[in-house]
């Protein structure tokens, strides 16, 4: 699935992104010369994984039909750089889960957890390869 961002120059650094059946949008902070109208994009990486998680649990939790109540999941980030300037972005995920259910149960969905998709793919080696094409080819 090709996920597209268009650049709204008026709006800031306003972009919308699409992929093809959904619409949504990320922006820069103020500070950075925008009007902080969307997430930005460490919010939409670090977003992709509390979903994933929270979706991946719900299945398993339905399909168990398990006695939780309330689930939710938050995550923050700390970014820097080592010694030869590598960025390092690791992310603390915390996994909240209300109802009644032994330990054992607790700790499956810790393991279920870490089997959700965006959490493997994190976990991995991401490879990105880059082209400059013309902007009148736009297709």
């Amino acid at each position: 699935m090709t996920i597209e961002a268009k650049l709204h120059r008026a709006n800031g650094a306003l972009t919308t992104l699409s992929n093809g059946r959904h619409v949504w949008n990320a922006d820069v902070d103020e500070s950075l010369g925008s009007h902080d109208l969307a997430p930005d994009p460490h919010d939409l990486l670090d977003s992709s994984l509390a979903a994933c998680t929270t979706l991946t649990l719900e299945l398993y939790i339905r399909r168990r039909q398990m006695a939780v109540t309330d689930l939710r999941v938050t995550v923050d980030h700390v970014e820097d750089k080592d010694e030869n300037g590598t960025v390092r972005y690791q992310m603390q995920r915390r996994i909240f889960i209300e109802g009644d259910l032994p330990e054992a149960d607790r700790q499956r969905l810790l393991d279920i957890a870490n089997k959700c998709p965006i959490h493997k793919l994190l976990s991995g080696q991401i490879s990105i390869q880059s082209e400059m094409v013309d902007g009148s080819q736009h297709g």
